[in-house]
């Protein structure tokens, strides 16, 4: 088998269902295979898998053990020669799987680590996580204080998301996130899986880092995207700072034996953060769509839709593999743009939400053979599902 796709669950029911549909169609061509963990969730997520996808491996955990343990339930029993750790908040093309296996990356490389992909948020803008390097004291620094911000371009300042690569270059990183890590099961294995004792934020770091000390090389593969609605694009307050204090304090106690400077500075930081917090107020959310534009050839599904949103909803189609908006949109009024997978597949959906990012859109799929749209409308919260 080439391939194992681990989807650790929790309370996402919708988001898996999608999640899972898009890898179905991903690994349609290949000898792969999906294992689904759940956590112990409260919703009916695990419901949802036994009578929809009652063809795949599911694990259903007695309680919440977890990401690192979750994950590593799931690979003991994978038989691919890889495996992808994947987020249920995730939306994979139908080629990405096929682009990755057959990249010089993994074909032609023996030292090959973790390898992930360029992630994308629900309004199509690109999550910069996608690419890191190792958080030493000094690059968290820069982190906390938003220096690479103000200095992209120097070596100094710019190496906590690996800006030596642009978003759309490939090359060699040096940590990869959770959402999406792609790897041989035997290095997996080598490596003890992900550190059950890890904290937030800190289990693929740690994972990463130690790819690194065994020799390997971790890359950032540019060629395909994935949506991730969940990911670092939450609101940095004080919560995340704390957060994100333990992880790195867990990191360094285990890599580097500790660092006072660190200690000293983080403590600042949350401080910094707060006030800044105080001074920005909240995040403004985008406004609620006042008309709704549906890309499909389906015009019964129109007239459906517009009797739940009670709202005005037009429908537009393809044309020469593009998606056509109508002159009838008003650019004034606050547009969410749903888009039929069953009709566009779920790549046409990606490169929609990318090419058409920051321009006053919002967007909602609608999975195949599906009774609700799902989507995200601010980088700043979970998502939205609507039922159809």
């Amino acid at each position: 088998m080439q391939l194992s796709v681990i989807i650790l669950n929790y309370n996402v029911r919708y988001f898996l269902e999608q999640c899972v549909l898009s890898v179905e169609k991903a690994i349609q061509h290949l000898e792969a295979e999906i294992i689904v963990v759940d956590n112990h969730s409260s919703d009916d997520s695990c419901a949802m898998i036994r009578a929809r996808f009652p063809h795949i491996k599911f694990i259903e955990n007695k309680a919440n053990v977890g990401f690192p343990k979750g994950n590593n339930i799931a690979v003991k029993e994978a038989q691919g020669k890889y495996i992808c750790i994947l987020n249920p908040d995730t939306v994979v093309a139908e080629d990405t799987f096929e682009k990755i296996l057959n990249s010089q990356f993994v074909t032609l490389n023996a030292q090959l680590g973790i390898l992930g992909c360029k992630l994308i948020d629900g309004t199509g803008n690109f999550l910069p996580e996608s690419k890191r390097g190792v958080p030493t004291p000094w690059v968290a620094f820069t982190k906390i204080f938003g220096l690479y911000k103000f200095f992209p371009n120097s070596t100094l300042f710019n190496q906590y998301y690996a800006q030596h690569l642009n978003e759309n270059q490939s090359g060699q990183v040096d940590i990869l996130v959770g959402a999406f890590m792609v790897m041989t099961r035997e290095l997996y294995e080598q490596l003890g899986g992900f550190d059950e004792n890890c904290f937030m934020y800190a289990d693929d770091i740690d994972l990463s880092y130690r790819a690194l000390l065994l020799g390997k090389k971790n890359y950032y593969f540019a060629e395909t995207t994935v949506i991730h609605y969940k990911g670092e694009s939450t609101v940095k307050d004080g919560t995340y700072m704390k957060r994100f204090q333990e992880a790195m304090n867990f990191f360094y106690k285990k890599h580097f034996k500790g660092s006072l400077f660190f200690s000293l500075f983080m403590k600042i930081g949350i401080v910094f953060f707060a006030l800044v917090k105080m001074f920005q107020g909240k995040v403004s959310p985008k406004a609620v769509p006042e008309q709704y534009l549906l890309v499909s050839d389906n015009e019964a599904l129109r007239e459906k839709l517009t009797a739940v949103l009670q709202k005005s909803v037009e429908r537009t189609t393809m044309e020469n593999g593009k998606i056509v908006i109508s002159q009838t949109i008003s650019k004034t009024k606050p547009t969410e743009v749903i888009l039929e997978v069953d009709y566009l597949g779920f790549k046409q959906a990606l490169v929609f939400l990318e090419e058409n990012k920051n321009k006053s859109l919002t967007f909602k799929l609608l999975p195949p053979s599906s009774s609700f749209i799902i989507g995200s409308n601010s980088r700043n919260d979970r998502g939205e599902v609507i039922q159809i």
